[in-house]
């Protein structure tokens, strides 16, 4: 399966001119000492950041991250901008420490690696294989439940060039914690000030490429020309820090919860991204960022934010208990994900705070999905993974 998904991402992988850094220099992945002569870089004290390929452990799937630099933005659009929505302001300040972002949205054939760790999750288990001890508590995930009915998740298609979606933020902090795990490096989702910064890299117009809604068609799928659907990831045109489908294809997920009253706590005042993150105690609407295929040139500025909605997102969903994992209805068919990785990654510590269920009630429903119900999975992460997945390919007969 991962082998046939690899082969049909050859067209998009020979696009790609960076080539996969390693720490046999002693330099984390995506740094070097020297100056680079030509492509984008970001000067840090700890070198120069740059564009470079990473390979999930275990697969041949791989994908790009870009470096972001640091730097103050306005967050949200000025009364002037048009269309803009009252939840955008008022306008505040923000600085954003340097991160590498992915540079497409998350596809299929990497959402799909971790998918597959239900089964696996599952077969470990009953082949007494990697229990999980005190010892690997901090390094548990829960896998997603296989799709009761994939026409609701895949009404795009599946094709693993494709952008993943309908997957929870849950679902998609999860996912991060999978990935950063297996390959020992810090991901997580960006926080909204993050996302935005990279969005308008540089910019302050309505669309990093300015404010006329016409344009739009050369950087992002929207209604008018997306023939209803999401598209292959990175056929349109980039922002000026190389970034794909930042505006349109599908709607990506922050960390930030949205608050009734857009940034009014915040007013006048000059934070970093941290101390600008909304937490929250509320299910939803949580922010989701960058509008989707199916909405209008206004919906997919550079501010806009489209509130998720559990109760409605998950409208058809046929379990019951309802899925924590996965939505089916409504906006969240055009809700994916990108990630980031800061340059200065957060303590071990303090790491799990970006990964896990932010509110009881979720965690309550994974926890009864996959104690009482055998829906979902858990297993824990770390660099040994891929080869105990070879193991039990063996022990099957694989």
């Amino acid at each position: 399966m991962i082998r046939f998904m690899a082969r049909s991402l050859v067209l998009l992988t020979c696009l790609f001119t960076t080539l996969e850094l390693h720490a046999a220099d002693g330099l984390p992945a995506g740094i070097v000492k020297q100056k680079p002569e030509s492509g984008r870089f970001v000067e840090t004290p700890a070198g120069f950041m740059v564009e470079h390929k990473v390979t999930i452990p275990g697969t041949e799937i791989s994908f790009i991250m870009v470096p972001i630099r640091g730097g103050t933005i306005k967050v949200g659009s000025p009364d002037s901008e048009a269309n803009r929505d009252d939840s955008e302001g008022p306008q505040f300040e923000v600085e954003v420490q340097p991160f590498w972002m992915g540079k497409f949205e998350v596809s299929w054939a990497e959402y799909k690696s971790y998918m597959r760790m239900h089964d696996i999750f599952k077969q470990f288990e009953s082949k007494k294989i990697r229990d999980i001890g005190d010892s690997t508590k901090s390094l548990v995930i829960t896998a997603p439940s296989n799709l009761y009915d994939t026409s609701f998740t895949y009404v795009s298609g599946d094709k693993p060039e494709l952008p993943a979606v309908t997957m929870s933020q849950y679902a998609a902090k999860q996912y991060t914690k999978w990935l950063s795990l297996l390959t020992k490096s810090f991901y997580r989702l960006p926080t909204e000030s993050e996302w935005e910064h990279a969005c308008r890299a540089g910019t302050t117009t309505a669309y990093h490429f300015g404010d006329d809604p016409k344009e739009l068609k050369n950087y992002g799928w929207f209604y008018d020309n997306s023939d209803g659907r999401s598209r292959t990831i990175g056929q349109l045109k980039p922002n000026p820090w190389g970034l794909y489908d930042m505006h349109g294809n599908v709607a990506e997920w922050v960390l930030d919860g949205m608050l009734d009253d857009g940034y009014t706590k915040f007013a006048g005042q000059k934070l970093s991204a941290a101390d600008a993150l909304v937490t929250t105690d509320k299910l939803f609407p949580r922010v989701v960022k960058g509008g989707n295929w199916d909405m209008d040139p206004e919906d997919c500025r550079s501010a806009s934010r489209l509130p998720s909605h559990d109760d409605n997102w998950r409208s058809e969903d046929p379990n019951f208990p309802l899925s924590p994992w996965w939505f089916t209805s409504g906006e969240s068919l055009g809700v994916g994900m990108r990630i980031i990785r800061p340059l200065t990654p957060a303590p071990t510590a303090d790491r799990e705070k970006y990964w896990k269920a932010d509110i009881s009630l979720v965690q309550e429903d994974v926890d009864f999905r996959i104690d009482e119900e055998g829906r979902g999975a858990r297993g824990f992460v770390d660099e040994k993974l891929p080869s105990a997945i070879e193991m039990l390919k063996k022990l099957l007969g694989e």
